[in-house]
């Protein structure tokens, strides 16, 4: 039996990730910043109030649970917010990652860090996990210093970069499709971009994916990501479909058409060959994704 650490618990990944690793026979040590929003009660599940910022608070936890994993999810994530508090975003990202590192290393634990496709400039046609990085924006680039500092970590470690995550929020956390799904329900007009191009991430194979490097204690970078290439736009409006809302309702736009000061990258698309040979990761289609995460039909039944 593992003791799993979590950092970024309260989040959409953690939450979904702690669900998901309480069904297997491990102790899971979430951890957050503030208090617990996750609605479990089990033996097998311990909340921890940790903020990776702080070197004291880290030493504390670590010591107290002494982890043989740690599976690092907490980040500052907001690429504008980064790019216009560029010192706190250093700190959160890359300062709280080398904290944890140091820690980890003391017991030798396998690290895991979740990063960004954010770290690509969205040029190449498609990224690979040797491709090499260039953010171009402040968010992407602490998380690549962040991959630099595990990339020195003296013992297993892992690196798994997702795209554009959506899937069902377990408690407070939206994402792209439950942000639409929520606008077309109030009947709200909701402006998406046309121009940016994905290949968006499930959160239940982002996390079966990372499940699978757990058990498999696989070592190296991988790309997680759905294979449908996609805007944010046909998302918008692929939702709107299986909801039978009006789909005029989303509107087209633009990068250009947003005052945003952080710019995106154009393009991001994974090869996924190394997490389908040494991880047997195989994405569910787009459209089961939507089925899984909102589960209902016209008139808000469920399904």
């Amino acid at each position: 039996m593992q003791k799993i650490l979590i950092t970024g618990a309260n989040g959409f990944i953690g939450q979904n990730l702690v669900q998901k690793l309480l069904l297997k026979k491990n102790i899971i040590i979430a951890t957050g910043k503030g208090a617990s929003r996750l609605p479990f009660d089990t033996a097998q599940f311990v909340f921890e109030s940790m903020d990776f910022t702080d070197e004291v608070s880290v030493e504390e936890v670590f010591q107290k649970h002494r982890p043989d994993v740690v599976v690092h999810c907490g980040a500052w994530s907001k690429p504008d917010d980064c790019e216009l508090n560029r010192e706190e975003a250093y700190k959160v990202n890359v300062t709280g990652t080398i904290h944890l590192l140091k820690k980890a290393a003391q017991l030798r634990s396998f690290f895991i860090f979740l990063s960004t496709d954010f770290i690509f400039d969205g040029v190449q046609n498609i990224y690979r996990e040797e491709s090499a990085a260039d953010p171009v924006n402040y968010y992407g680039q602490t998380k690549f210093l962040a991959e630099e500092e595990v990339k020195k970590y003296p013992y297993d470690w892992s690196i798994v970069r997702p795209i554009l995550v959506y899937g069902k929020c377990l408690k407070g956390r939206h994402n792209i499709v439950s942000m639409v799904a929520e606008a077309l329900q109030e009947g709200r007009v909701i402006s998406i971009v046309d121009d940016q191009v994905r290949t968006p991430t499930y959160v239940e194979d982002l996390v079966d994916g990372i499940i699978s490097i757990i058990e498999k204690r696989c070592t190296g970078i991988f790309h997680l990501s759905g294979e449908e290439v996609l805007t944010p736009f046909r998302m918008a409006c692929a939702v709107a479909r299986y909801l039978e809302k009006d789909e005029s309702l989303v509107k087209r736009v633009t990068a250009d058409n947003f005052q945003q000061p952080a710019k995106r990258p154009g393009r991001t698309i994974f090869d996924l060959s190394k997490a389908k040979r040494e991880l047997a990761y195989q994405p569910v289609t787009f459209e089961e994704g939507l089925r899984r995460t909102l589960g209902m039909t016209s008139g808000g039944e469920d399904r």
